[in-house]
């Protein structure tokens, strides 16, 4: 291609073959452009949109046959944050008019803002005066019996119920140190107490609870199911057990060792119902109906997986373990013969999956087949009752608040502590269970005559 200079030098014949050249290549660049045209609009009917539509970050253009909008579905209920309940009301209005000056009155509510608020309210301190008062006959002097029942825990006791019932609830509920609620008492309610007489309320509400966490022990006992599980709980330094055995409205705990014996203890000799738990030797012993939790033994067959994940045998086998779970979670019936008998079926089919691998030294997972087959009547009793869940999550679960308070504290320093800690625990985890105010509940159990 000639420059600028050229074109006023150069021959007829050259200009001609240049002009030829630049027609040639619009005519390439048309074609390309047209070859460009045709990808886009590939693309776009790939992406099921055009004009860009497909990109992302762009909305789909509305074809103009489509209806403007669909009405929208409406919600089975608001998602709003619920207003609370004013104590309190303050009216906002212009006085003036700030045109003309007129002074204005009445109105009407154009709108509402709700603000909460606490007040920094201190604590009260009430002083009871006793007046000794003469008889004017027989001339002997009558002074009013202390009758402060319900107002304070006993006769020398100067907390009320209501500060007491804080403080327990700081320490059982918040799983606060009794430091943090010291400085909390001084802080907000100019309130100062020693450690020590902290520790002494805990204590005395712990003990005042003893005949509630014993009812809670024998509507234990008496549940169709229950559901047992144990986490490690330091006492002073030494090692020791908390169990947990629990229904759907009552938790019970207990600092033991992790012996068989506790399970007894717990339930009972006439216990008759359904123990639900893992797969730990303490509760082998149990002569009545038991369910195993699938949860544990899902989580042992992943864990294999980890360790082997190309054992093509042990893959084949945990894909049937967890098929037939799988089917036994899906089946439902109200019949109850036939609920009896798929967990039969289902039984013996499991039982038939690992039978050539109990005694094989070769099979990785020759272990796990001899734990399902030692259990084998253990691990569908949900299948055929209802009532029982697949799992133990529900032991997990009431044990969470006592294994979060242990990371806190790393447990307690005496036997009397530990006791403490347990009452309290199947008390305010009972009341947590039921859905109730710990708080409130608190202070109505102290103001309760006591048992």
């Amino acid at each position: 291609m000639v420059n600028e200079q050229d074109w006023t030098t150069a021959s007829r014949e050259t200009l001609l073959a240049m002009i030829a050249e630049q027609a040639t290549r619009l005519e390439q660049d048309a074609a390309t452009i047209a070859e460009l045209q045709r990808r886009i609009a590939a693309l776009e009917r790939r992406l099921g949109t055009g004009g860009g539509a497909g990109m992302p970050g762009n909305k789909p253009t509305r074809a103009k046959s489509e209806p403007a909008s669909q009405p929208r579905k409406k919600r089975p209920h608001g998602f709003g944050r619920p207003r609370l309940t004013p104590t309190q009301r303050v009216q906002h209005a212009v006085e003036t008019c700030p045109d003309c000056g007129t002074h204005l009155a009445g109105g009407w509510v154009q709108r509402t803002r709700e603000v909460i608020e606490v007040p920094l309210v201190p604590a009260q301190v009430i002083e009871h005066h006793y007046l000794a008062r003469e008889c004017p006959v027989c001339h002997k002097r009558r002074v009013p019996a202390v009758a402060l029942e319900g107002t304070v825990l006993g006769p020398r006791h100067r907390l009320g119920v209501g500060l007491v019932s804080l403080i327990v609830t700081l320490r059982e509920e918040g799983r606060l140190p009794f430091a943090t609620i010291q400085r909390y008492l001084a802080t907000v309610h100019q309130v100062h107490l020693s450690i020590g007489g902290l520790v002494g309320v805990v204590a005395q509400v712990a003990q005042r609870a003893r005949p509630s966490v014993a009812a809670i022990q024998a509507e234990i006992q008496t549940s169709p199911v229950v559901h047992a599980d144990e986490t490690g709980w330091r006492e002073k330094g030494t090692n020791g057990y908390v169990w947990t055995f629990s229904t759907p409205t009552e938790r019970f705990f207990v600092r033991r060792s992790r012996r068989k014996e506790t399970v007894d203890e717990v339930l009972g000799p006439a216990f008759a119902g359904i123990l639900v738990s893992d797969f730990y030797a303490a509760y082998h012993h149990y002569a009545g109906v038991h369910q195993r939790c699938w949860a544990h033994l899902l989580r042992d067959l992943h864990d294999l997986q980890e360790i082997y994940p190309l054992e093509q045998s042990r893959a084949t086998w945990a894909a049937e373990v967890r098929k037939l779970y799988d089917e036994a979670i899906a089946f439902q019936s109200p019949v109850e013969a036939a609920r009896r008998a798929r967990q039969s079926d289902l039984e013996e089919r499991l039982l038939a999956v690992c039978q050539p691998f109990r005694t094989d030294p070769l099979a990785v997972h020759a272990k796990l087949c001899r734990r399902i087959a030692r259990h084998i009547t253990e691990l569908f009793v949900f299948v055929g009752d209802p009532r029982v869940p697949a799992t133990n999550n529900a032991a997990e679960r009431s044990l969470r608040p006592l294994v979060t308070s242990r990371k806190i504290s790393g447990g307690t320093q005496s036997e009397q502590g530990s006791t403490t800690k347990m009452l309290l625990a199947s008390l305010y985890g009972t009341w947590r269970v039921r859905g109730h105010n710990p708080l409130l509940t608190c202070r109505h159990f102290l103001k309760a005559p006591d048992q």
